[in-house]
């Protein structure tokens, strides 16, 4: 249960019934995030629109090693979880457990290691970053627009893990079907997930 009341299903208007519809077509249900999102389903709205303009310049692997190393970083359980289970898209369970430990498994090429190393310390802190920091990127290939969209997908992971770490959102019981030391390495911060 969050941490705050939701509108109780016999209350919720068009704009709120829209999104959890948008939810249900997506997820396969009514995420408990979306549900704390009833006070305000606008800024669902834009949400929506700022990771879809982040993941319009990103291809998807790239998108979600930044934002697990940002989550993890961020120690946000629900978006840990989330998106270490999207990463076994690309890598074994046993390399994204590695990942969440803070290592770079032979699986991630050099660039990027360096990219999820740079949104680990962007997470921590986007006051500890250098000039240096972003030249190391560089160095790996990458242009300032690819730096700028990593900075951006920390920065936006920042606010949605905030939101729904402040509020108690717990994770889905989908995610306690995760293999239990998978689910142990990606829960981080308040332990929701038995």
């Amino acid at each position: 249960m969050p941490f705050i009341d939701t509108i109780p299903d016999s209350e919720i208007g068009d704009d709120v019934r829209a999104m959890y519809d948008r939810q249900q077509s997506f997820w396969g249900f009514v995420p408990n995030y979306a549900k704390v999102f009833s006070w305000r389903p606008e800024l669902m709205g834009l949400w929506a629109q700022l990771q879809a303009g982040i993941k319009r310049n990103m291809d998807k692997r790239r998108f979600e090693l930044v934002t697990f190393a940002a989550a993890h970083t961020l120690r946000s359980t629900l978006c840990s979880l989330a998106h270490g289970r999207a990463l076994t898209t690309w890598f074994s369970q046993e390399d994204v457990q590695l990942m969440a430990r803070g290592a770079s498994p032979a699986s991630l090429t050099g660039a990027e290691a360096a990219m999820m190393s740079f949104s680990r310390k962007v997470a921590r802190g986007a006051f500890l970053v250098s000039a240096h920091d972003v030249h190391e990127l560089k160095k790996h290939g990458f242009t300032d627009a690819e730096v700028f969209d990593i900075a951006a997908t920390v920065a936006a992971r920042a606010f949605f893990t905030t939101v729904n770490e402040a509020l108690g959102v717990e994770p889905e019981p989908v995610f306690a079907q995760l293999e239990p030391e998978f689910r142990k390495a990606l829960t981080v911060g308040r332990a929701h997930v038995a």
